[in-house]
């Protein structure tokens, strides 16, 4: 990780912009499509969205837990920028609870009772959006990427980041689940250059034991973003006995074709059991498996197809 600059005392708490109380001070996130329903003192699935006194806040604006210097590819994205590298960031939390999720000591933390918010608070260090952007063009970054974690949970953070990063010439890309609210979306497209959405399988059960949400959602945000000319690919893990059956895979394949287009890529990565959260006891993918997903994919009729972790 990038060492920022010294931590200053800083304000992470920022009221959120979308929401709306229910009544006697119960409030309605929507900010992604869970819309939780949350009472005073509680906090939303994502673990960093707070009801204090009947008005909904971010607890971690400006508070990085990652910021690093990455490959574009690594996000992955190949055919947007090619060659270029990118300054990611993300803080804490997220609105899914994947199994298999890779960054799970941060993307989980704050999600139970006992971590007070003054630790969501101090999680990560202080990068306000104007040091974002800074540190960006001096590395030489011609993007910023908001990934690592759910970026549609740091909403605020990374919506004030993309308009300077607009401002001064850069290019914004979001590495997603797509459990955005359409009224997220519609907040950050006019900012929003690229997007990898992950499409993690083609079966609403997966999500719901897996990932703690739904498929719905996540197909419809791949569509509007595909209708708002912004550059989309996505990514399926392919996770043994939960995510490789052939006949799910052939249905993602056909929905890239015939609802997002041919021109969109599809990423077929394999999954490693060791560094994940909760599926430990799953094997790695066998080759032959992501093999199996790429002829799926160019049968399909799809342009390109990349095979990933392998």
């Amino acid at each position: 990780m990038l060492r920022l600059y010294q931590r200053e005392k800083y304000k992470a708490m920022k009221e959120s912009i979308l929401y709306k109380e229910v009544k006697n001070k119960v409030v309605k996130c929507q900010t992604c499509s869970h819309r939780c329903v949350i009472a005073p003192g509680k906090r939303g699935t994502c673990g960093v969205r707070e009801n204090i006194g009947g008005k909904l806040y971010l607890l971690v604006y400006g508070r990085a837990i990652a910021a690093n210097i990455d490959p574009i590819e690594k996000k992955p994205l190949f055919h947007f920028m090619p060659g270029t590298y990118t300054f990611s960031i993300s803080t804490v939390g997220c609105n899914f609870r994947c199994g298999n999720c890779q960054n799970w000591t941060i993307s989980q933390f704050g999600k139970t009772p006992d971590v007070a918010r003054e630790m969501i608070e101090n999680s990560g260090e202080d990068l306000p959006p104007k040091k974002v952007v800074r540190l960006a063009k001096e590395n030489n970054c011609p993007s910023i990427s908001y990934t690592y974690t759910e970026p549609t949970i740091f909403l605020e953070y990374a919506l004030d980041t993309m308009k300077l990063a607009k401002k001064a010439g850069l290019k914004n890309i979001w590495v997603s689940n797509g459990f955005m609210s359409g009224e997220t979306l519609k907040l950050i497209i006019p900012y929003l250059d690229a997007i990898n959405i992950d499409i993690k399988s083609f079966d609403d059960k997966f999500y719901r034991e897996n990932c703690g949400a739904r498929l719905g959602p996540v197909l419809e945000n791949c569509k509007a973003v595909v209708k708002s000319k912004i550059w989309l690919e996505t990514t399926t893990l392919i996770i043994p006995t939960l995510s490789d059956d052939e006949k799910m895979l052939e249905k993602i394949a056909r929905f890239v074709k015939n609802k997002l287009g041919d021109f969109v890529p599809w990423h077929v990565s394999a999954f490693s059991g060791a560094i994940s959260w909760k599926l430990q006891h799953l094997p790695e993918t066998p080759i032959g498996k992501i093999k199996k997903a790429y002829e799926i994919g160019k049968s399909a009729g799809l342009k390109y197809v990349h095979m990933g972790n392998i």
